[in-house]
């Protein structure tokens, strides 16, 4: 279940949810009136915003980062429009990853190119160049760079760590190009919605369900557009943070502006496994903090979904997909039809064969879906059964060298 405040909230010591029509509960509680304007810095990104903001004006920021990261397609644009601009050195840790073009791809030798840019540019300008085929941008930056209370700037849309404590935010190549010129990114105070989880997920749902019951409920009514994302209540400790990595990156599709999670050993023992344990911090609302809104999740109400085109916010429980196969297909085309204006085919019920949709390829990849514990889990569903025939082909691409050469070395250890 996943239901959404009409309403502020106050939340208390972390776990009691107060509408603040409600809100004389809060003395009721806590022994002291509540104070919305007060409160609103009781939140973990207040206190993140305000360490990052160079102005002495809360209400319209001027945030500079810790650092940023592009990949293949973004970095040259970026960099030459700062070089134009009197860029002489990279004035913080810019993280330039070669993983969404690719030496296969048509044009090559185009490709080999911008990566030849990147590593020249990485050795004039100071920053850090990471080969093709060694990591996925989002796992890279989770790995390496993340880090409790940290802000980080990406050219990519999911540049999301705040799983590991990390608001970061995901833009247009200008405005890297006026943090390597030293400006600032100017934005108003955004609103922070609380997305306060309860319980613990189900066997066999995954992060991708999770994030998919998010998107669905939040998506078309606007509700959490340009606003922060502040992961917050009991249920989080009932996620690793690899499993909270899964759902936090696929925030990007809910239109907020950036993610912020709650921080606990588990976060701790992540950044110590990847040698940086003196990143981590303990991140928590105040004893009351006050959020434009809530959405309450309960995990264990989540079934395996699935997203149909055309956004992922087209979201399906699959049993209600599979109970009513043909009518919801059915609208997928119509749709396809209004968008295309009649002048593309595209069809879905001739996948139906014997009452049960045919699936002709999975992937398992990616920055949310290429995780080590995504991996493992699929792997442990699999095991002992046929993962495919005759037209079916299943590919699987962990999300880093890391993570690959540690799922190989499990495998071994099995044999």
């Amino acid at each position: 279940m996943v239901s959404l405040y009409d309403e502020g909230i106050y939340l208390v010591n972390g776990t009691e949810i107060v509408p603040e029509s409600e809100s004389g509960k809060v003395k009721m509680l806590t022994g002291r009136d509540a104070r919305r304007d007060a409160d609103r810095k009781g939140t973990i990104a207040y206190s993140i915003l305000e360490a990052h903001n160079t102005s002495d004006n809360m209400e319209h920021l001027k945030l500079r980062f810790d650092s940023m990261a592009s990949h293949d397609i973004t970095f040259v644009g970026i960099v030459q429009t700062a070089k134009a601009s009197g860029m002489e050195q990279f004035p913080i840790p810019y993280v330039l990853t070669n993983c969404h073009n690719t030496l296969c791809a048509v044009g090559g030798t185009i490709n080999e190119d911008d990566h030849m840019f990147g590593l020249s540019a990485a050795k004039k300008y100071g920053g850090i160049y990471v080969p093709p085929h060694i990591a996925v941008i989002h796992q890279y930056m989770r790995e390496m760079m993340a880090g409790c209370g940290k802000m980080i700037l990406g050219s990519d849309s999911h540049t999301r760590y705040g799983a590991l404590g990390t608001m970061a935010v995901g833009e247009g190549g200008g405005e890297l190009v006026k943090q390597l010129l030293k400006d600032t990114y100017d934005v108003a105070y955004p609103g922070v919605i609380a997305v306060y989880l309860d319980g613990a997920p189900k066997p066999g749902t995954g992060p991708q369900d999770i994030a998919l019951a998010i998107i669905g409920a939040v998506f078309k009514n606007g509700y959490v557009k340009n606003k922060v994302m502040e992961f917050v209540g009991p249920g989080v400790a009932s996620m690793t943070t690899d499993y909270r990595n899964g759902v936090d990156v696929m925030t990007t599709e809910t239109t907020c502006l950036t993610s912020i999670w709650r921080t606990d050993e588990d976060t701790k023992s992540y950044l110590a496994l990847h040698g940086r344990e003196e990143d981590y911090r303990e991140l928590n609302p105040a004893d009351v903090a006050y959020y434009d809104g809530c959405v309450y999740v309960d995990l264990s109400t989540v079934k395996p979904m699935i997203a149909l085109p055309f956004h992922p916010s087209n979201t399906y429980e699959i049993d209600e997909l599979k109970a009513n196969l043909s009518d919801i297909l059915g609208m997928v085309e119509k749709e396809a039809e209004k968008i295309s204006g009649g002048k593309a085919q595209f069809s879905l019920r001739d996948k139906i064969a014997d009452g049960e949709l045919m699936v002709q390829q999975a992937v398992i990849a990616g920055c949310a879906g290429g995780t080590y514990t995504n991996v493992m889990e699929a792997a442990r569903a699999l095991k002992g059964k046929n993962c495919g025939c005759d037209e079916f082909s299943l590919a699987v691409y962990p999300s880093s060298q890391p993570v690959f050469a540690d799922l190989v070395k499990r495998a071994l250890c099995r044999i």
